[in-house]
């Protein structure tokens, strides 16, 4: 009986282990994403990854890159400074930030803040020791404010004939460190997170990033998103406890839209892989029309 009830324990531990792992799906696909963006980047410059024969694999950073020599890729917000700044943007910068639009427009905005931006990890790190360390917040401060960055941003680069937010971004900072060698950018690494983990609940990502602001209008148009289902939806909230935009989950107006519609939301999937009852996923949003245009149809003709 007790070898039955440990073999039973046992597969029960078993399940219990890969229901978790399969929780953590989408966190470890962004962590893979987001260091094998880097790894592409340092590899380049330090091991001379090329392909094909002599052609830098991915050349550049964040802010402007080149891959195998064909595809350009930039920073749309950083093109637009530099362009309010009055410089002159090279063709190849200004077909690289529409490549790069162009594939969030349809993807989601800001898949890029919980995919791409290297900082994430770090301000997911602040929240996730915050959540299980008793720290209340010094104050609070509106989400909208990340917006007031932006235009200040934009503003700042007109009069000063500088890209502003480039110069201080932690962002362009811990990219260029990692790949060429820490400095000022790990003092900003370590600002942030302690500012996310002491003062203010997802502070700088969910409140002042302008960069994560530019985005959240970007993705307001995108394709890509969350679907909801309000006859399997118990309003448990766990969605909202892991999210960490979570006025973006307002259950009135995903019984409505059907879907998560806000440009705010970042694709992370956290809420899609902890709701119990399955009730989010992720859907293309014409799909996710034509299924609701479905529903009411049948349910006018019941």
């Amino acid at each position: 009986m007790s070898n039955a009830a440990d073999l039973s324990l046992a597969r029960l531990a078993r399940r219990s282990l890969a229901a978790r792992l399969w929780s953590w799906r989408y966190i470890v696909l962004r962590r893979i994403s987001q260091f094998g963006i880097l790894l592409l980047f340092f590899g380049t410059v330090h091991w001379a990854w090329q392909y094909p024969a002599k052609t830098p694999l991915l050349a550049g950073n964040l802010s402007a890159s080149e891959f195998i020599g064909v595809l350009p890729m930039a920073d749309p917000f950083a093109a637009l400074q530099i362009f309010l700044a009055g410089h002159v943007l090279h063709e190849t910068a200004l077909i690289g930030a529409a490549v790069v639009l162009g594939f969030y427009l349809l993807v989601g905005g800001r898949v890029f803040c919980a995919w791409v931006c290297p900082v994430n990890a770090v301000t997911d790190l602040a929240g996730w020791l915050r959540a299980r360390l008793p720290i209340p917040p010094m104050f609070h401060l509106s989400r909208n404010t990340r917006y007031f960055v932006l235009a200040a941003s934009l503003v700042l680069s007109a009069l000063t004939g500088l890209a502003a937010f480039e110069w201080v971004s932690p962002i362009g900072m811990m990219h260029r460190e990692i790949v060429f060698g820490l400095g000022a950018g790990a003092m900003a690494l370590a600002s942030i997170f302690l500012f996310d983990l002491l003062i203010l609940k997802n502070g700088w990502c969910g409140h002042l990033c302008p960069l994560g602001g530019f985005w959240s209008l970007v993705g307001r148009t995108a394709m890509l998103r969350v679907r909801f289902d309000k006859n399997t939806c118990t309003h448990c909230g766990e969605c909202a406890r892991v999210c960490p935009e979570p006025q973006v989950l307002n259950l009135k107006r995903l019984e409505v839209a059907g879907l998560v519609n806000s440009g705010e939301c970042s694709n992370c999937g956290r809420c899609t892989a902890l709701c119990p009852e399955d009730s989010l996923s992720f859907d293309l949003r014409p799909l996710v029309r034509m299924h609701n245009a479905e529903r009411s149809s049948s349910g006018k003709g019941g």
